[in-house]
Order: structure tokens, then C-alpha cells, then sequence
């Protein structure tokens, strides 16, 4: 090679060297810009953090524990859940029991001691002379050596059996007493009309009865395909499932089309003498269809993504967040949800406890198992069905996920993962700006960014996206998103009264969404009222 071309390229070489040296002189860590920022959180803070751990969801081992507990001092037998039979025993739900407020001021503000942890059980007595629903207090975890029946003290006295929330096995044992019992007793019309091979279709019920003491339930049918809920055909039964046991149930009403039978045989018999109004619905493909929650347009290039340049500005420890100048503890509670409590602002509580307390939906048609339905969601378990949350679609990817457990229903803790996410976002409209066109312009404005606390629940055809949300200024905000399949029924007659026709015979009924909030305020000291 050249001797003057090698002395170039050495020349050039130690300038690039000596550059870099320049530039980075800490041996090539990045500029300060662009460090990771590190949360200082006070010894203070830290304590709080400590404290506010009475507000913990109960730990699958806390659940375990109560659950033994309850085995070995009931003095009945107990049946798991998933194997319970509504003339069972069976422990249905363990939460946590939260303490009273005044004990947890006393202890959070005046250095009092620290409240009881207690668990709340709700036990299934199907089994007994006088079947009832019970309410148990159980403390002190991890390890309880009592328990204290609650339910007289929180309701004004005993829970009838027939107020008991179904359990996921009566559903199926509801399906499967009109598969092996009852289809049989219609087999020109299920399969003619139904085109019925066992799988074709699926029932779906309602809540059971409109006044006190009814256990009566409307299924209505659908096409077996992804979003079978748009693809209802037209037939409807009602069952009385208020015996406790499967012998005891059977159906009392049959609807088809605008038309009232007594039961399944009484259909056969108007079928086969052509006095049915039979409307035949167009078979759906097998993924759906209109149905499909397949993408339908490409996708066209990535959109925007969040960005941290120095790292998450927040900073959470067990179920403790502290935010630029908020801190709050937070929960999931297998019944309500998502909750949050003892919110602080620049060090100041200003709210107590903020948690969703129902969220109800109100439904009318002109089918008799939609014009009755009034869904009350708590009873289905919100935060029980708080799936696991998708990078990039439900929350930013930056966003920290974190598992939550429950016993509801089922035999032994149940883990929900990446069911809560939390995230820092640019609201994306100044906090306040303003530009002034004097002599010599000028201009001021506040970036306003948020700390998201989000989880979503899927209850059965619906999606609830629930937000709490921090801003800079001091403001407390919560929204809700509702996704997921609409409602329907077959459409028939006058149900352009009741809805809308969103495909061939299928009506998107009307309907009201109501949701119920806890805000307790504690803005100036505990003593605050508002009206």
C-alpha cells in the first residue's frame, strides 16, 4: 500500500480518536440527556408505601389459607366450586375485607396501630334444611383463628338461597338438561329449522327471573361461530331451574318468531301441522363472518409509539405509586374491579378511596329474554374478568403490567396476567397556554401529562376499558370505554321500535349503560361534605 496513503488514513484515524475522546469523556456513556431517570422516593414516601400495603388484594397464599380455614371449622362438607351442584356446599368467593376507615386514618395519620387484615368469603350452603347464602369475616391473615358470620349485620338478616349468582357449572348443567332432555321432544323443528347437529348452535341465558324468589331463566339461540351473538334465530326458552336438583327443572314458556308455546312438545306439534311462522336464517360461515374479528384492510405502515427518553417517571412498589406529585395505593377487587385509595396530592390526601361500585345495563326488544334483561355486572365479577392486557393494542408497550389473583368461583387461586397497566401519557392538549400579539410577541404553555391506571374487563359480549387518570394540576379523572359485540336478538315484526337492523334479522336492541362510582373526598380534612 502507498506510505503516503497509509499516513492519511492513520492521520484521519487519530482525528476521529480524539473526537470521540472529546465528545464522550467518560469512556463512551451516553450523554446526560439521555440517562434513565432514577426516582429519588423519600424515606417518608417509603414508609407510606409500607402502610399502604393494608390495602393489598389478598395474596394466593392468604387465599389458600382462608379456604383451609374454612374446610376444617365449618362443620359441612364443602365442594369446589367447578364440582358444586346447586345442592351443594361450596365456598363461591375470598376478598380482601377491607378495615374501617376510621382505623386506617387512625393508623395511615397518628401512628395508631395497625388495622386487622381480614378476609370476606361467601359460602354456598345448598347442602342444609334452610339452603342460604353466608357471609364470612376471617382474621387475622396469613394464619386466621376466627370467623364472624356478617351476613345479618350487612343485609338486615339471612340470605335466601334463590339470591345466590349462579355458578359457571349451572350453566352447563342448564345446557346439558336441554341437550339430553328436552331437544328430543322437538326433533322436526331442531332439526328443520335449527339445522341442529350438536354443535351448530349455542344457547346463551340471562338473568334469572324479575322479582324476588324467581329462578327462571330465558336462553335464546345463536349460530356457533366466533361473534355468535350477531347471529341470533329466533328461538327462545325459558326454564325454571328453582329446584335444587336437575330432576326438579324444566321448561315452562317457548318463543319462536312472535310466537308463544307452553313447551318444547307444544312446538313440534304447531310445527308439524304448519302453524309455526318459520323464517330460516342464512347459514354463517364458519369464522363469522360480518362476525369476525379478523382485520379486514392492511395494515398501512406503524403508527406512532410512546416514547420514555429517560425512562418510566413513575414509580410503583407492591400496590404503591407515586407520580411527579401524586401517590395513591391501588387494588382489583374480583366483584368492582379496579380501585384506588388514599390519593395524595403534594403530599395532602384529597381523596380517601375512588373504586367503581356497579356497572348496569338496561335492555329492551320485543323477544321476551331481551325486553326483561337488566345485567348488573358486579354480580359477574369485573375484576374476575380482567384478562391479560396486549402490548401495543391496550396499553403502550412501555407501559408496566402487572398479575393480579382471585378466588371466585373455582377450586383455587386463580392468576390473571398482565391485568393492570400503568402508563405515563401526553394528553396531547396544553395544560394552559396563550400567545399574546403585542409589540413584542410572546408565548407560555404547560405540557399536560397523565398517569393512566387502566384494566379491562371482558363480561361475556362486552369490553369495559376503565381509566383513572392523574393530571399535573391536581385533577383526578376517571373514563370508560365500552367495546366488544353489541347485544341482540332476532329481528321480527315491530322490533325497528327497539333497535336497529344491523344485519338480515338481527337486531341491535336498545339499551342504557349506567356506571356507579365511590368517591370518597377527603379534600381540607375527612370532614368534608358535598352535595
Amino acid at each position: 500500500m502507498n506510505s503516503k496513503l497509509c499516513c492519511v488514513l492513520l492521520a484521519v484515524s487519530t482525528t476521529i480518536v480524539l473526537i470521540l475522546v472529546w465528545v464522550f469523556p467518560s469512556g463512551g456513556e451516553k450523554p446526560l440527556a439521555c440517562k434513565k431517570q432514577h426516582l429519588e422516593v423519600s424515606s417518608k414516601e417509603m414508609d407510606n408505601e409500607a402502610r399502604r400495603l393494608i390495602f393489598d388484594d389478598l395474596s394466593p397464599a392468604e387465599m389458600i389459607q382462608v379456604k383451609n380455614y374454612l374446610k376444617q371449622n365449618l362443620g359441612v362438607p364443602l365442594v369446589d366450586a367447578p364440582e358444586a351442584k346447586p345442592s351443594d356446599n361450596c365456598i363461591y368467593s375470598i376478598v380482601l375485607q377491607l378495615p374501617p376507615k376510621a382505623e386506617v386514618l387512625k393508623f395511615l395519620d397518628h401512628q395508631g396501630t395497625r388495622p386487622t387484615r381480614q378476609a370476606l368469603a361467601v359460602v354456598y350452603f345448598g347442602n342444609q334444611k334452610d339452603p342460604n347464602v353466608t357471609e364470612y369475616v376471617m382474621g387475622p391473615l396469613p394464619e386466621p383463628r376466627y370467623h364472624q358470620d356478617v351476613t345479618v349485620q350487612k343485609y338486615g338478616g339471612k340470605l335466601p338461597y334463590y339470591r345466590r349468582v349462579q355458578l359457571r357449572t349451572e350453566m352447563d348443567d342448564v345446557n346439558n338438561f336441554l341437550k339430553k332432555e328436552q331437544y328430543t321432544k322437538a326433533p322436526n323443528f331442531i332439526n328443520n329449522v335449527m339445522d341442529y347437529n350438536g354443535t351448530t348452535v349455542v344457547p346463551r341465558g340471562y338473568p334469572p327471573g324479575l322479582k324476588s324468589g324467581d329462578r327462571k331463566i330465558w336462553l335464546s339461540y345463536f349460530q356457533n361461530v366466533p361473534g355468535y351473538i350477531l347471529h341470533p334465530i329466533g328461538l327462545e326458552v325459558q326454564v325454571d331451574v328453582s329446584g335444587l336438583h336437575i330432576s326438579q327443572w324444566k321448561i315452562i314458556k317457548v318463543f319462536y318468531n312472535g310466537q308463544y308455546f307452553e313447551n318444547l312438545e307444544d312446538l313440534e306439534s304447531q310445527f308439524n301441522q304448519g302453524h309455526v311462522k318459520v323464517v330460516k336464517v342464512k347459514k354463517a360461515p364458519s369464522d363469522g363472518g360480518y362476525s369476525s374479528l379478523k382485520q379486514r384492510v392492511p395494515h398501512i405502515g406503524p403508527g406512532p409509539l410512546y416514547y420514555e427518553p429517560r425512562g418510566p417517571r413513575y414509580h410503583i412498589r407492591n400496590n404503591h405509586v407515586v407520580f411527579m406529585s401524586w401517590s395513591f395505593a391501588f387494588g382489583m377487587d374480583a366483584y368492582g374491579a379496579p380501585r384506588v385509595f388514599d390519593i395524595r396530592f403534594k403530599g395532602e390526601r384529597i381523596v380517601y378511596e375512588l373504586s367503581l361500585q356497579e356497572g348496569a345495563s338496561t335492555y329492551g326488544s320485543n323477544t321476551p329474554a331481551l325486553m326483561q334483561t337488566r345485567y348488573m355486572d358486579l354480580s359477574y365479577g369485573l375484576g374476575y374478568h380482567a384478562f391479560p392486557l396486549i402490548p401495543g393494542t391496550d396499553c403502550p408497550h412501555l407501559a408496566t403490567y402487572l398479575d393480579r389473583h382471585y378466588f371466585f368461583d373455582s377450586a383455587l387461586p386463580l392468576t390473571r396476567k398482565n391485568s393492570i397497566c400503568i402508563f405515563e401519557q401526553n394528553s396531547e392538549m396544553p395544560l394552559r397556554r396563550h400567545f399574546d400579539r403585542a409589540e413584542k410577541p410572546y408565548y407560555g404553555g404547560l405540557v399536560d401529562s397523565v398517569l393512566v391506571f387502566r384494566s379491562i374487563s371482558s363480561t361475556d359480549n362486552y369490553d369495559y376499558v376503565w381509566d383513572f387518570m392523574f393530571h399535573q394540576n391536581g385533577a383526578v379523572g376517571f373514563r370508560v370505554y365500552a367495546s366488544g359485540y353489541i347485544q341482540t336478538a332476532f329481528y321480527f315484526d315491530d322490533a325497528s321500535e327497539f333497535g336497529n337492523l344491523v344485519e338480515e334479522r338481527t337486531l341491535g336492541a336498545i339499551h342504557t349503560h349506567s356506571v356507579n362510582l365511590k368517591v370518597d373526598m377527603d379534600v381540607g380534612g375527612k370532614c368534608l361534605s358535598t352535595l
